[in-house]
């Protein structure tokens, strides 16, 4: 993993340390969790591990397994499918809000995370995964409404998960062009054509993502 910073409250920082390195794929759906090791590695003792990993465990990042210990948990095709249905509501919502509410800073945000996210390279998948994310966000932020934004939070870890699991599609072909017409419609405050871009983005990749798991949409 990368280095670890001790912070004045070691177990906020240990849960944090973990938890970022959950949501970027540096451990990946289904790689376990050994106390031990990770007390060694982050140079803490095995206390603040152990409630980090409840913490992350009650947020549904983790899973424990009987006599098994702990593993990043894994996503089913049914919650994958259910993930994307609100998805797609929720990133159209986003983006309608957006095009009425973004003020110019928001606007300069969006650019910028498009770019970062156009330059990244095809051979590092968590960063573009991480860049992706990130878009994404700004979006929801540029709709300012604290309740859509509470929700995206919760949604945006299990679409870590599902991504980081089935590794798809970042680099897809229709990825640059879909993520252009949702930002161009946003900058234009056509709520409508924002709402629809979105949604048909996330409706493009959801199947994909059912298809690796060996199900239809």
């Amino acid at each position: 993993m990368t280095s670890f910073e001790r912070p004045t409250l070691v177990r906020d920082g240990v849960y944090g340390h973990l938890r970022r390195a959950v949501l970027e794929g540096e451990i990946a759906p289904g790689e376990r969790l050994a106390e031990v090791e990770l007390g060694e590695r982050l140079g803490v003792s095995r206390t603040p591990i152990r409630e980090a990993i409840m913490r992350l465990t009650q947020e549904g990042l983790l899973v424990g397994e009987a006599n098994k210990g702990v593993r990043v948990r894994t996503v089913s095709a049914a919650e994958a499918r259910d993930t994307y249905v609100v998805r797609e509501e929720l990133d159209g919502l986003a983006a309608a809000l957006a095009a009425r509410a973004h003020a110019r800073e928001d606007a300069e945000a969006l650019r910028g995370a498009l770019e970062a996210l156009n330059a990244a390279t095809g051979e590092d998948y968590r960063q573009q995964t991480r860049l992706d994310l990130a878009f994404h966000g700004a979006v929801t932020l540029a709709a300012h409404n604290a309740a859509l934004a509470e929700l995206a939070r919760g949604l945006e870890q299990r679409v870590a998960l599902i991504k980081h699991q089935t590794r798809t599609y970042n680099a897809h072909p229709d990825t640059a062009a879909q993520h252009a017409a949702i930002l161009k419609a946003i900058l234009a405050r056509d709520a409508d054509a924002a709402r629809e871009a979105a949604r048909t983005h996330v409706h493009t990749f959801a199947a994909l993502v059912m298809q690796n798991l060996g199900e239809t949409l």
